[in-house]
């Protein structure tokens, strides 16, 4: 899997490398035997004592239907995005663009789980086998994806690197400091990119932000335009630290 590196507006590189489909899938079993290991464990121990059986179903539901329902939710969100499978195998689930997920997206990571999996025998693997970041349905939904702990890191940028932003800068679109952070990463991967087809890329996006921000490019050249917007956002975001 490829290493994407991420620029945030606070001036925090961060790198972070997809996990791989098998190391999702082992992790996967090792969850389903601990879960299959608990409820072994907790129907031996019940089955010693005589519970009145009003008190049966209540037992039941509360000590071993609703831990293993819930496992995956409460696990990522009490533990930072880990089971105890992601624990072990060295991956994470965290935002796309690098950040911490917030509870409604571990949420929505687990109420999409059963069609991502159980209800359409396996639909998740395939969307995650076909998208870059090897993400199942419910990580696009929740904007999530799973990383390799390892491999992540948070590197905190001088901010000698932006002198030239600090030097009476003039920016050139005051509309900048409206795009969001995805947009600036979709624009710093696509001037960073060195594919083939980079130049139709570049014309590509140079249209859709000029439509986006409202603005007639004042430079000649579509590549320096898009490289003058991704500077007047870093300014706009400088002078917010």
């Amino acid at each position: 899997m490829a290493e994407s590196t991420i620029l945030t507006g606070q001036f925090v590189r961060i790198s972070q490398t997809p996990a791989s489909i098998g190391e999702r899938i082992i992790a996967l079993i090792i969850d389903y035997v601990l879960i299959g290991f608990y409820i072994f464990s907790t129907v031996t121990v019940l089955s010693k004592f005589r519970l009145p059986s009003d008190f049966t179903m209540i037992f039941f539901l509360a000590v071993i239907y609703l831990p293993v329902l819930f496992y995956s939710f409460l696990c990522e969100m009490f533990n930072y995005g880990q089971s105890l499978g992601k624990r072990l195998m060295n991956i994470r689930v965290v935002k796309a663009d690098g950040s911490v997920p917030s509870i409604s997206s571990y949420l929505l990571r687990w109420l999409l789980f059963p069609i991502d999996g159980p209800i359409t025998g396996g639909l998740g693997l395939l969307v995650a086998l076909l998208t870059k970041n090897s993400q199942r349905m419910g990580d696009l939904a929740a904007g999530t994806m799973v990383i390799k702990e390892k491999n992540y890191r948070k590197i905190h940028v001088s901010l000698d690197e932006f002198d030239y932003l600090t030097q009476n800068y003039q920016p050139t679109y005051p509309q900048a400091a409206d795009l969001s952070l995805e947009q600036i990463n979709v624009i710093t991967r696509t001037l960073q990119s060195g594919k083939k087809d980079r130049i139709r890329y570049i014309a590509q996006l140079t249209k859709k932000v000029q439509e986006l921000l409202s603005v007639t490019p004042r430079e000649n050249n579509q590549e320096k335009f898009l490289q003058t917007v991704l500077r007047d956002y870093q300014y706009y975001a400088l002078e917010e630290i």
